[in-house]
């Protein structure tokens, strides 16, 4: 049955919309950080599959930086390994983090290349140890408690931050017409590995490779003013405003740092969208509205 007049003239108007950014980000670089609902639902992680295979069809170059946090806790609670965290993070013993390893590298990672190869595109997973493209130190955490005089320095262990990036790897890939899939484990200089946040990875890897997009995928709509709207098309003096007059804080917060580390290092923008809406990636980069936050160094970026 053929299409409707008005369906046919809304499919027609989607495409041009979305002409202007296929023409513009054709053959640039867009890292994802993908997490939260989009990983855990089946009929959001099909459609990510199939939105990051459409990108780098039409000519962009996707690199897919994922999480798994809830995938390391459920393994450890049926291995009967304790999780305890600091700071917001897992205390991660060596034992702790074979499971990270097994689990991120291993499970998730191969989910997830499996994912996008079976909608179509070329999907190769790694992690940061691989080549060693992400060379890592061990994160140091202070606390500070009343009764204390001074800050306390914890050792949470294989958790890590990163020092190095080396992109060959990913190039060679993204030249080869394969899409990353980079899990966050970084590697030390005495070989050792650890446990790195993902936005923070993600961050690194948009710099380094000196993407025109980072796009960190969420449990919420995107960052929120105090009446709970969503705000987009921010410029980085305005974010520091809100940093300051507390409507940024908590959770948010490193997320948002991450974003304005990136912008600063020369990435065109940060976005941060809501990947419990299907397709959240394509409506961000192809629609005039988008489904989350953008922020930029100029109020006007797309």
């Amino acid at each position: 049955m053929p299409l409707d007049r008005a369906t046919a003239l809304n499919f027609v108007n989607v495409l041009h919309e979305a002409l202007p950014y296929l023409q513009r980000f054709q053959g640039s670089t867009v890292v994802i950080k993908y997490g939260g609902n989009a990983m855990v639902d089946e009929a959001l992680k099909a459609s990510f599959a199939r939105d990051i295979v459409l990108l780098k069809t039409v000519g962009i170059n996707p690199v897919v930086v994922h999480g798994g946090g809830p995938q390391i806790g459920e393994l450890l609670e049926r291995l009967n390994i304790e999780s305890r965290f600091e700071s917001g993070m897992r205390v991660t013993t060596s034992e702790t983090m074979d499971v990270v390893e097994m689990v991120l590298g291993g499970l998730v990672n191969k989910d997830i290349v499996n994912l996008i190869n079976q909608a179509g595109g070329k999907a190769f997973g790694i992690t940061g140890k691989d080549g060693h493209t992400i060379q890592a130190r061990q994160l140091k955490v202070t606390r500070r408690t009343p009764d204390l005089q001074k800050s306390e320095i914890i050792d949470i262990g294989h958790v890590g931050e990163v020092e190095k990036v080396d992109i060959r790897l990913i190039q060679l890939m993204t030249e080869g017409g394969y899409i990353p899939v980079v899990a966050p484990i970084g590697v030390g200089a005495d070989g050792a590995s650890y446990n790195i946040n993902a936005d923070l990875v993600a961050g690194k890897l948009a710099e380094v490779l000196g993407a025109e997009k980072l796009i960190l995928l969420t449990n919420i709509a995107g960052l929120q003013d105090k009446e709970g709207n969503v705000l987009t098309g921010l410029d980085t003096a305005q974010v520091d405003a809100l940093i300051e007059d507390g409507t940024i804080h908590g959770g948010m917060l490193p997320k948002i740092r991450c974003a304005l580390d990136a912008i600063a290092a020369g990435v065109t923008s940060a976005h941060i969208i809501d990947g419990r809406v299907a397709h959240a990636t394509l409506l961000e980069i192809f629609s005039h509205r988008g489904v989350g936050t953008l922020i930029s160094n100029q109020t006007d970026a797309s």
